[in-house]
């Protein structure tokens, strides 16, 4: 089957705003020519891509599908584009990356702000999710790399790169205050209201099979979706959680969060930054990229 990429091209922007009309003025076309397009898309794959209803458009299942690959290879034609435009050159460009709460605060936000000053006409695209998910985008292509925590299944087509290891230790408000007095077994953190990530999380995922090895298991009481939210819960006395020590640090010294000493140690984490392995980054991404790697190696030193 020959592909006319101007079809997809009308494809994309049909799709993107869900309106014909839009479309054939973002394309400089007529609405009638878009139609007939979409028609013979639809006929050249043998099935339908839009459902048409009395509010407009939206995509079938079979669209959607369709659309997830022709955004992704849209957005890297606009980025060679640039990147032949700029003959090469790092100092301007557009970089998307993943980035988990944890890895933001703890490490990115920071190498961030030196990178802006060093190339402030590179933009970058931050895109917040969980690991498990940014994990699902970067392989899917819509990222140049991210910056996650673990844990997260490595497999052969992604390059992992250590960034730091962090610890995580248990905390409460100030109403668990005699908590802190004394070392608890883990079984006995059944009695108090636990708060974590929900099911799916990587994090998740880890303390259950932190308890589970040492003999417990039981769910959160009070699931969050984003990392962000645990601390202000922990706070206001919703319950006790594992955190990172680095951002739980402040709070300690304020005295408006306690630390609950546990007889094992919750499990180590570490920032690791990501890469697809099979595909190229732009000149902007690569700067990015080691920058960060730089910024690790600085680190240790």
């Amino acid at each position: 089957m020959d592909i006319n990429f101007e079809y997809y091209k009308v494809f994309y922007y049909v799709a993107k705003y869900e309106n014909i009309t839009k479309a054939a003025v973002a394309i400089g076309s007529s609405q009638p020519n878009v139609t007939r397009i979409m028609k013979l898309l639809e006929s050249q794959l043998g099935c339908s891509l839009f459902m048409r209803g009395a509010r407009g458009i939206s995509l079938t299942q079979r669209g959607e599908l369709l659309y997830s690959h022709v955004e992704t290879a849209y957005r890297h034609l606009l980025q060679a584009q640039e990147e032949i435009g700029r003959q090469g050159s790092p100092a301007c460009g557009t970089v998307e990356i993943g980035a988990t709460e944890a890895a933001l605060h703890l490490f990115l936000l920071e190498a961030l702000y030196a990178f802006r000053a060093a190339y402030p006409e590179i933009k970058i695209k931050i895109h917040n999710h969980s690991t498990l998910e940014t994990m699902k985008l970067l392989v899917s292509g819509k990222l140049d790399f991210a910056v996650v925590t673990t844990p997260f299944e490595r497999t052969s087509q992604v390059s992992c790169i250590k960034i730091v290891d962090f610890e995580e230790i248990l905390v409460g408000g100030t109403q668990y205050a005699d908590l802190s007095r004394r070392v608890l077994e883990l079984r006995e953190i059944r009695q108090y209201s636990w708060i974590g990530l929900g099911k799916g999380s990587a994090t998740y995922l880890l303390y259950k099979d932190f308890f589970i090895r040492h003999g417990v298991d039981f769910e959160p009481d009070m699931e969050v979706a984003t990392s962000d939210l645990l601390l202000p819960l922990i706070e206001n006395n919703f319950g006790i959680g594992f955190v990172p020590e680095k951002l739980a640090s402040p709070l300690l010294k304020e005295k408006k969060l306690v630390q609950i000493p546990i007889v094992c140690p919750p499990p180590g984490r570490s920032i690791q930054m990501v890469s697809d392995r099979g595909r190229a980054k732009s000149s902007a991404a690569d700067a990015l990229y080691q920058y960060l790697k730089k910024e690790k190696a600085d680190e240790k030193r």
